[in-house]
């Protein structure tokens, strides 16, 4: 029950709702059993066996169960002695109707507020969700599949709030109501409420078995729907390939292959789920037979001090037990599927995220002096990617990394901005680990424009300031101007408030790519990283992209990676990087006249 009560401390603060909810669910089980307590006087008035005192006695005021039942008996009395029993009778319906009106309106009342907990509980672990994906460590990014990311917030969120959360009125009142009617049972026959006891337990060994399985299948159904999620995005994101290839035929029998499978599961969890409440509810009706048998042979061989009016009673009490009994029963097998995906929900919001702040860290504003990797390595995993990485890069300057895929020039990248740290070495700015500056403000510092451009589907106004909600439409335009996206941002429909679709898909590759040079202008970063810019785009795109990037680079501490040789030539140094090491380092021509992989490359590009 641990992922219960963690998903319920979402509810917090739990003064605004627990104390309410609690005076008002046992003013709704107090007047609920008490109307259930006026059968006895009700069925003593209809039998005639009614025993009135010669002299009747108003009770003393106090604050007890015994005065309310004494005061209602000295008004039955009296109405028997004064007016006969037709009167009483018509008494006894009036209470019993006020005690239900004012049972169901406290549980109408204790519902809402019940449903105020429930809607808080989901926007908070919604929120807590999402604040984890903003800030999630790049690894663990990659160890999920996205889809699985999406049926996590949707799905599984949309689990707990049907299963477990749904169940909070159940996991509140319905323990009260049966602890209610036990405590009345007790005081009607204590020897016939022991003998009902023993039928408990094993109500609830065959629940807590049946609970158990459906858990475990649960967990499994909630992975597969993840599964069915990431391969519909799959085959969306690359609806183009799909039908150029003709794949269609592949994907529908992937995605049908997954869908049956979760179908069979999910037959066995819906049968499993609906098994516990007939099961429940065979065994209280097990049980009230052997109270009929056993509490009758007791009115009727007169071995104990229970009435016949008694009786009756107390099995239309005890079947009132049968109701709440059966909604536990059902709500714990309903719980299992929302602790299978409070799990998924929680080995997100568990990770640990390796890249932390720490907690005295400095403030950095602007580079003055250069940024340097001192004998760096890293590895994903076991296996080195970077090996004894130095160089320094002065403030002003054009950095360039060159060399075959896979040889780490994007990972250098991933450190500087802290996605990943360094395993050996540090990497520094004006001589500071980076390790030990604020993580906001060093990457306030950088801006990056990338081969695989992101952007949102929102304006184009919104998408050129991103991050920078202070920006004024003149910043926005001006950074449109220098990035030569002005021109064909007026030439949309709706201008700068154009909407330019999911990941700018209304846009063409170079219009996509200088959007996203007017946000590196806007934001005027201190350390600017062109992560092959140019590399997707034609021959004419590629010419205003590159002019729009020399205007961005121009007096900024620059690092370009680019497998096209010929726009890294101006650069003021290049390394060459080669299975994660650095094979070479110069200028162009220095390079060119050096021989090795650099000339190599040009040669190959030349050719």
């Amino acid at each position: 029950m641990k992922i219960f009560f963690r998903i319920l401390d979402f509810a917090r603060p739990f003064r605004s709702f627990l104390p309410e909810y609690i005076i008002q669910a046992v003013l709704a089980v107090v007047f609920g059993i008490f109307n259930f307590s006026l059968l006895v006087p009700l069925l003593n008035v209809l039998f005639g066996t009614m025993e009135i005192p010669e002299v009747v006695v108003k009770p003393q005021p106090a604050f007890s169960g015994e005065f309310v039942v004494n005061l209602f008996n000295y008004h039955m009395y009296s109405l028997i002695k004064e007016e006969g029993s037709q009167s009483a009778l018509l008494y006894v319906c009036c209470i019993i109707l006020l005690f239900i009106f004012l049972s169901n309106l406290f549980k109408y009342t204790s519902t809402r507020v019940l449903t105020r907990m429930r809607v808080n509980v989901l926007r908070n672990i919604r929120a807590a969700l999402f604040a984890k994906f903003s800030d999630m460590y790049m690894g663990q990014l990659h160890a999920h599949k996205k889809g699985n990311l999406m049926s996590i917030m949707s799905n599984d969120v949309q689990e707990i709030e049907s299963s477990i959360v749904s169940s909070f009125q159940v996991v509140f009142r319905e323990p009260l109501l049966i602890v209610g009617y036990f405590i009345f049972l007790f005081n009607v026959s204590f020897q016939l409420t022991v003998f009902t006891v023993f039928f408990i337990p094993i109500t609830g060994l065959v629940i807590n078995f049946i609970s158990r399985r459906l858990k475990r299948k649960a967990h499994d159904g909630q992975k597969l729907l993840g599964n069915i999620l990431s391969l519909t995005d799959e085959a969306l994101s690359g609806l183009r390939v799909v039908k150029v290839f003709n794949a269609q035929s592949f994907f529908r029998e992937r995605f049908q292959k997954e869908n049956e499978h979760f179908r069979n599961l999910l037959k066995s969890i819906v049968n499993k789920r609906e098994l516990s409440s007939p099961v429940s509810e065979f065994l209280g009706v097990l049980a009230a037979v052997g109270i009929i048998l056993y509490g009758g042979s007791m009115v009727l061989n007169k071995t104990s001090d229970l009435t016949a009016s008694q009786f009756i009673t107390y099995i239309v009490i005890f079947s009132q037990i049968l109701a709440p009994a059966k909604n536990m029963a059902s709500a714990t097998a309903n719980i299992q599927k929302g602790l299978a995906a409070g799990e998924r929900v929680f080995e997100i919001l568990d990770a640990e995220d390796p890249v932390k702040e720490e907690k005295n860290t400095r403030h950095i504003r602007s580079i003055e002096r250069e940024l340097t990797f001192e004998n760096v390595g890293f590895g994903y995993g076991p296996e080195p990617v970077l090996k004894e990485i130095d160089f320094k890069l002065e403030r002003g300057k054009i950095l360039a990394l060159v060399g075959p895929s896979g040889a780490g020039k994007s990972t250098i990248i991933d450190l500087i901005v802290r996605f990943y740290d360094v395993n050996s070495g540090a990497i520094k700015i004006d001589g500071n680990d980076i390790r030990t500056l604020k993580l906001s403000e060093l990457r306030g510092l950088i801006g990056m424009v990338s081969q695989e451009t992101i952007l949102f589907n929102d304006s184009v106004f919104n998408n050129i300031a991103f991050g920078k909600t202070d920006a004024t439409s003149e910043q926005v335009e001006e950074a449109a101007r220098i990035a030569n996206a002005h021109e064909f941002i007026l030439q949309t429909e709706d201008g700068y408030q154009t909407k330019i679709g999911d990941r700018g898909m209304k846009l063409s590759g170079g219009q996509r790519q200088r959007l996203s040079i007017a946000r590196a202008v806007l934001r005027n970063p201190a350390i600017l990283i062109l992560d092959e810019a140019t590399s997707a785009l034609d021959t004419e795109s590629e010419k205003l992209v590159q002019d729009a990037i020399s205007k961005l680079m121009k007096d900024r501490t620059s690092i370009v990676i680019a497998h096209r040789l010929s726009t890294v030539q101006d650069a003021d140094q290049i390394l060459v990087l080669d299975k994660g090491r650095i094979v070479q380092r110069g200028t162009h021509d220095s390079l060119l006249q050096q021989g090795g992989l650099y000339k190599r490359l040009v040669d190959l590009q030349t050719l």
